[in-house]
């Protein structure tokens, strides 16, 4: 795999839907992807070019190569190292209102158990940059940082929302903008991760993470899963409260809006429409 036969980057944002966008472009044979998220611009630099062109399937090359890590989208390293080592590849960045992806992002940390139910304080907007949950939806600069390196025509940007609403067309746009014909395997259409799956309680997620390596190999067996379903059960996640929701979509109106003006979309009311429709 040489890395001019990268021809495209699903960049984020975290918690709107790229897994589903990955999956749907996986569907077309003449795709070849990764499966997990490399995070090689963001977080695994480190690990070097080799390992990274290691990462992609066999014959990537000959098929349109791509992947997908939502680092790339909020970690401010990733931009000059991508357009250093793929300056002419397709940039792709679904985003959701980000007042509902900074709730989804912490009911995922919830049910893995790394952070507690005080909620208010995971989502405190006095924490600003600091605060992984409120920084990934800071979009306009984050888009920014890539325009300022890459043309316009060669990112495109779809909005989580319009793919609930119309999952079809948008696997259409993004399939246009990678140059791919329209008759294509359709998008999937189960959730990739439901938040109602039966699961083990944080706490007990948290005592048993140390064993998953050993765990992971009962897997699939008969005597493991009965087992697990006597202890999972569905998450009960902690509300989003309404003067916290009005902090959160206080904290993101002004980032929203110069996200419109430089997207040419109206996102007067994105910020504050139904901010907790799924996790």
């Amino acid at each position: 795999m040489q890395a001019q036969s990268i021809d495209f980057l699903i960049i984020g944002a975290a918690k709107s839907a790229t897994t589903w966008l990955q999956k749907s472009l996986q569907a077309d044979p003449s795709v070849a992807m990764p499966d997990p998220e490399l995070h090689y611009f963001s977080r695994n630099h480190h690990r070097g070019l080799e390992w990274y062109l290691d990462q992609f399937p066999p014959g990537a090359d000959d098929r349109l190569a791509g992947e997908k890590s939502n680092s790339y989208l909020d970690n401010p390293v990733a931009p000059p190292r991508v357009h250093a080592l793929l300056p002419h590849a397709k940039l792709i960045v679904q985003l959701r209102s980000p007042v509902a992806r900074a709730y989804s992002d912490y009911c995922m940390l919830y049910r893995r158990g790394e952070v507690d139910a005080d909620i208010d304080a995971h989502l405190d907007t006095g924490k600003g940059r600091t605060n992984r949950f409120l920084n990934g939806g800071l979009y306009h600069e984050q888009l920014q940082a890539y325009l300022d390196l890459f043309p316009a025509e060669r990112i495109l940007v779809l909005f989580y929302e319009d793919m609930l609403a119309a999952p079809d067309a948008q696997l259409r746009r993004a399939r246009s903008f990678l140059g791919l014909p329209a008759e294509a395997p359709g998008p999937i259409l189960q959730k990739v991760k439901d938040r109602t799956e039966p699961m083990l309680s944080p706490g007990l997620r948290k005592a048993v993470a140390p064993f998953k390596p050993i765990l992971k190999r009962f897997r699939g067996n008969s005597i493991f899963a009965a087992a697990r379903s006597l202890v999972a059960h569905e998450i009960a996640y902690p509300a989003l409260s309404s003067p916290l929701r009005q902090r959160l979509v206080d904290f993101y109106t002004t980032d929203a809006n110069r996200l419109g003006n430089l997207v040419g979309r109206d996102l007067s009311n994105w910020v504050a429409d139904d901010a907790v429709r799924a996790h």
